[in-house]
């Protein structure tokens, strides 16, 4: 993988859907995930992108071929590393209110010098350093993306982050970010489990009201189903039951706990 159109995995999910994949275990194996999933949606008049990957190759001149002449929102579902490495492409990123101020400063990663995998010597030529966009807009719970025929709207999930969100569409897509997915998870301290159980909660009421379609997910499988909402509200609730199988891990500097779905990283 040492060519830019080599690197990203791109499928047409529906018309106006891509899913554009990269392999974050290439990048570093360390962090225990294969797949971040980076989502482009197409409306009639307008497009929006769901975070920027990682940023070991660029990413907007494939955004640019997809979009053709629409104009381009680009969101963040949070600020850590592997989904806002291509940040500084775009003239404009939105993400949370709550995550703005770091979105707004050099972020730095030289904790992928050490990695296992060659390809992180590509980040020796921005210093192992992500610049942030120039301008970071604010977003809150209810905001909305027109896009022509198609809405996004904003959904405050913390948890995973101070300011994580999801964001789902008017035609039942709901893109979760990092606040659920198979896989390993990363979770808040435990005295903080309420916080990420009160917003899958309410994306399972989503679920329930029969507005979300289809559940993508920002790592591994996608789509998906609700079934990804409960297996995680009941692994997360049933944590303390099985608190004494967890191990420590070194990089990750957090304790590994894991059941049938999910590694949790705590």
């Amino acid at each position: 993988m040492s060519k830019d159109n080599d690197w990203y995995e791109v499928i047409k999910q529906k018309d106006y859907l891509y899913i554009i994949r990269e392999h974050l275990d290439e990048i570093d194996p360390r962090f225990l995930t294969i797949y971040t999933n980076i989502y482009l949606i197409l409306g009639h008049d307008k497009s929006l992108l769901i975070d920027t990957g990682s940023g070991i190759f660029p990413i907007k001149p494939l955004i640019n071929e997809l979009i053709e002449n629409r104009e381009l929102f680009v969101i963040n579902t949070h600020s850590h590393f592997d989904h806002r490495g291509s940040n500084n492409e775009f003239e404009t990123i939105y993400i949370h209110d709550n995550e703005v101020r770091v979105a707004s400063l050099p972020f730095d990663i030289s904790m992928l010098k050490d990695s296992p995998k060659e390809i992180v010597n590509r980040y020796s030529a921005i210093g192992f350093v992500y610049q942030p966009s120039d301008n970071i807009e604010p977003l809150h719970d209810g905001d909305r993306f027109e896009l022509g025929d198609i809405s996004v709207e904003v959904i405050d999930t913390p948890g995973h982050s101070i300011g994580s969100i999801s964001l789902l569409t008017s035609k039942g897509e709901l893109f979760t970010g990092d606040t659920a997915h198979y896989g390993t998870m990363y979770l808040p301290k435990r005295k903080e489990f309420h916080i990420i159980l009160k917003s899958i909660s309410r994306l399972k009421d989503l679920c329930d009201a029969d507005i979300v379609q289809e559940i993508y997910p920002s790592h591994e499988q996608c789509p998906v189903g609700r079934e990804l909402l409960d297996d995680l509200y009941d692994g997360i609730s049933n944590i303390d039951n099985i608190w004494d199988t967890k191990k420590r891990n070194k990089f990750l500097e957090a304790w590994i706990i894991e059941d049938d779905n999910f590694k949790y990283i705590i």
